[in-house]
């Protein structure tokens, strides 16, 4: 089983330097091999990503002479992979044609030099051409390392460590946890059929004031100048953090959830189509709903637990859990479900979840 792990970089200004080179040389040699293969296109002639590698290798010390200081596998991942990858992609029509790569779209190259060839030992890992840099926390995973990637984010450094742990057996006995169905939502992050209400932290609204008042004073400086780049860097600073929130609060509700039942139930979200609501696309963003259920299938199907989906139209909040009747004049400012039919009174959110657990258990069809 493959598992990555991306952990915080403490390097010293000497090996940030060398990190930003490597992502410079990976950049620059995807964009001439891209060039070549464009080129090629109008010619009426394709070019397999070998073929394109050995062209660049053929020319890249005349043109590049400061490669040579650097690690030659960041720019041959680049195209091996990155590139390769790519083409694939536009070529089975999952995307667009490639496009250039821009420095300001992000800043990442991958560093191993094959499965097996990256050292790690306690808080520091060795990589080639750079040595041995700390890291904020050891490896998690044991096993073989299978690729490293350094990237940056706002102002830190990342590895992101893929590891081969040959574990297949992450299955856990968890037959005597219950079946627990999750809504998602603005208000609530996620409420469990339990009862359970996991907080949302509505981590951009909290900052917006002070992102807006830093895009102001962006707005005034010079574009290019050192300020205009002080400014940036504060601004991608507090989007980090903002990210930081939102994952830290959706990692922890996640686990809670997923180490607590055996079976659980969740709806199908149409998030694109919901952000068409220009009324609550600001706060669905800010929650990440399609972070969150993806990042509550993973962790359940990594031990064993199953997720069952409820089809899209299925009324899970309209629907009475206790009597099954419908209410259709529901809307979405009613947050008590109240039934007309059997008098029954309950939260909007944990009436969606405990019909999302029955729909789990099996016992209606959706």
């Amino acid at each position: 089983m493959l598992k990555t792990h991306k952990i915080a970089l403490d390097p010293n200004n000497v090996q940030a330097t060398q990190f930003a080179q490597h992502c410079g040389y990976a950049r620059v040699a995807y964009n001439h091999v891209l060039a070549d293969f464009k080129e090629g296109l109008a010619n009426g002639e394709w070019h397999s990503h070998i073929e394109l590698n050995k062209r660049f290798n053929s020319v890249k010390r005349e043109q590049y002479e400061w490669c040579d200081e650097l690690n030659q596998r960041a720019a041959h991942n680049a195209i091996y992979f990155n590139f390769q990858d790519a083409v694939k992609r536009w070529k089975a029509g999952e995307s667009r044609f490639p496009k250039f790569k821009k420095r300001s779209r992000g800043q990442s190259f991958q560093a191993d030099a094959g499965r097996g060839t990256t050292i790690i030992e306690g808080q520091r890992i060795k990589l080639p051409k750079i040595g041995w840099v700390r890291m904020f926390q050891t490896l998690r995973h044991l096993g073989t390392i299978v690729k490293v990637v350094i990237s940056k984010t706002a102002h830190r450094w990342f590895a992101s460590i893929t590891v081969d742990t040959f574990d297949n057996d992450t299955i856990v006995d968890n037959q005597h946890l219950p079946v627990v169905g999750v809504d998602v939502g603005i208000n609530h992050l996620a409420v469990t059929s339990e009862g359970v209400y996991h907080q949302n932290p509505k981590a951009l609204k909290r900052y917006e004031r002070k992102l807006k008042r830093l895009q102001r004073q962006l707005s005034r400086q010079q574009k290019g100048s050192r300020n205009w780049h002080k400014m940036q860097s504060k601004i991608a600073k507090l989007h980090y953090r903002i990210t930081c929130i939102r994952q830290d609060a959706q990692h922890q509700a996640t686990t809670a959830i997923v180490n607590g039942a055996s079976r659980i139930g969740i709806e199908s979200l149409n998030v694109a189509g919901m952000l068409k609501n220009h009324r609550l696309a600001k706060a669905l963003s800010d929650a990440s709903l399609s972070s969150f259920l993806s990042m509550l299938t993973y962790k359940a199907e990594r031990i064993g637990v199953k997720i069952v989906e409820a089809d899209p139209f299925y009324p899970s909040s309209k629907t009475c859990s206790a009597c099954g009747a419908k209410d259709k004049d529901l809307s979405l400012s009613d947050r008590t479900y109240h039934c007309s039919d059997c008098g029954h009174t309950q939260d909007r959110d944990l009436n969606a979840a405990i019909n999302l657990r029955t729909v789990a258990v099996g016992h209606t069809e959706t």
